[in-house]
């Protein structure tokens, strides 16, 4: 598992590759919690090139995107697969979160 940060004027894009599950998802989770203290006004999280996640993952996804929203942040997902995002669907995410096809067009609805 592997994360890349882009910082833009107001925004923050995270791009995740690999596995997110829970031999890492504290690390993942301390390292985007870390990162939103800086400030800005959202976050992007890029999945184009995430492979795997797993229910220790899914809690990652609700807590980041629980703290943005007291902040008053948005938060956008960006780029799921087909097979994350039917696992996104199955755990009824897709109702409560916001999800873009694209990082362009996350990046254009902040």
């Amino acid at each position: 598992m592997s994360i890349t940060f882009e910082a833009g004027e107001a925004t923050l894009v995270a791009n995740l590759q690999g596995r997110l599950d829970s031999t890492n998802s504290a690390a993942v989770e301390a390292e985007l919690l870390g990162r939103m203290n800086g400030g800005g006004t959202g976050l992007v999280l890029d999945f184009s090139r995430l492979d795997y996640i797993s229910s220790a993952g899914l809690r990652v996804v609700l807590v980041v995107a629980k703290r943005l929203k007291q902040a008053g942040s948005t938060f956008i997902l960006a780029g799921l697969q087909p097979h994350i995002k039917d696992v996104f669907e199955i755990a009824g995410f897709l109702s409560i979160l916001d999800v873009a096809g694209s990082r362009a067009e996350a990046l254009a609805r902040l």
